[in-house]
């Protein structure tokens, strides 16, 4: 950790999470960089799965974020993960997932998956219709207003009861880890037209033949980023929780969560970029004067990072009635993550040269905003929840 992170995180962070950092990050570059990362990405699973036992072993519990617990420590996990670029099946399965089964699953539903996923024994992945995850996730817009599942008529994902539970027809693209988790938890439209409304639906998707269900890993910008076409032909599903249950707004809460902890990845990927800068300006032969120059440029990216990890850790810290880090300013995480895909991205065309030490942060950047954004949209969406647009009119 350079001098400038110490003294950053010196007053928020307490002793016990200061070696929960040190513990994540020696085990990251014992098992990921820029040589382990390829390896890993080309297996099925698109990740090491001994890193990930391991990493969620070291997470445990306390990183689920039930009711009890902050995302303090979760937040110094995706920092970390982001800083090695490691791919992993954290943002999926804990970010993603955890808190929509903690919050809507039926006691039953979180006896039997939330143990596993904190083990690390069970990945899940959320797969909504239409590759539109910003959307459902409230980040881009508004995710009651706007048709994003199918609205009852074709396409989207529809679901229909059958007497023993839920039948699945339909697609959704864009399903990170969706190729490989053991787990779907898939938004889908039910009632038809006239009463359309759209539920959760659990499909366990552990083994290698489940009736109906048929997913295709996709190329993908960022390998560390793996996503799938994912399509039900007729498959069985379960109701997450019971009806009726505020979907829509247990998931724009949970991509509030979501945006802050996207935020504290790319805040660690564009550290991680800065840093390797700096070590190839010292290396840097020539005249003085240039020096100086790549000196400059970097402190000034290192401001701006900086002031992506604190508005990452001022929303981290909000705490409101939507939960841990949904705050009372809910628009925190959202903004927060706009800073830092911009200082990821500035870090990645300015920082490092030459170009190819620089293309993972860059594709990173560019897929986090494809999925998650882009960052106007996250600014536009923020303003318009605060009443930033009506003020200016009036």
């Amino acid at each position: 950790m350079d001098a400038a992170e110490s003294a950053a995180l010196a007053a928020p962070l307490t002793e016990e999470q200061r070696e929960f950092r040190r513990t994540l990050r020696d085990l990251l570059a014992e098992r990921a960089g820029p040589h382990q990362n390829p390896v890993a990405t080309a297996t099925s699973q698109g990740y090491d799965p001994e890193l990930w036992t391991r990493l969620s072993a070291t997470l445990g519990h306390v990183t689920l974020c039930t009711a009890d617990h902050g995302p303090a420590e979760l937040v110094l996990a995706c920092e970390e993960t982001g800083r090695a670029l490691a791919p992993s099946p954290l943002l999926a399965t804990r970010v993603l997932a955890a808190p929509l089964l903690t919050a809507l699953g039926s006691p039953a539903q979180r006896a039997a998956h939330l143990p596993r996923l904190a083990a690390g024994s069970l990945t899940c992945a959320l797969a909504v219709p239409g590759g539109a995850l910003a959307l459902a996730l409230g980040l881009t817009g508004d995710n009651a207003a706007e048709d994003w599942s199918g609205g009852g008529r074709a396409g989207g994902v529809q679901a229909r009861p059958d007497g023993e539970g839920w039948r699945l027809y339909g697609e959704a693209a864009q399903v990170l880890d969706g190729h490989s988790a053991g787990l779907l938890l898939v938004a889908a439209h039910a009632g038809g037209f006239a009463r359309s409304r759209t539920l959760l639906f659990l499909v366990r998707a552990e083994g290698a033949d489940v009736p109906g269900l048929v997913r295709t890993r996709q190329p993908a910008l960022d390998p560390t980023r793996p996503r799938a076409t994912v399509q039900f032909r007729d498959t069985r599903a379960e109701l997450l929780g019971a009806e009726p249950a505020d979907v829509l707004g247990t998931l724009a809460a949970t991509g509030r969560h979501t945006a802050v902890m996207l935020a504290a990845e790319a805040v660690g990927a564009a550290r991680a970029a800065l840093d390797r800068g700096a070590a190839h300006a010292c290396s840097r032969a020539g005249h003085a004067g240039s020096r100086g120059a790549a000196v400059h440029r970097l402190a000034d990216l290192s401001v701006q990072v900086e002031a992506a990890r604190t508005l990452t850790y001022s929303a981290a810290g909000e705490s409101g009635p939507g939960g841990p880090g949904t705050g009372s300013g809910p628009e925190g995480g959202p903004l927060a993550l706009a800073h830092a895909l911009e200082a990821l991205r500035a870090t990645a065309e300015e920082a490092v040269r030459p170009a190819d030490a620089t293309a993972p942060f860059a594709a990173r950047a560019a897929s986090d905003e494809l999925l998650f954004g882009p960052v106007r949209g996250l600014r536009a969406r923020a303003a318009e929840r605060t009443g930033l647009f009506r003020e200016v009119a009036a």
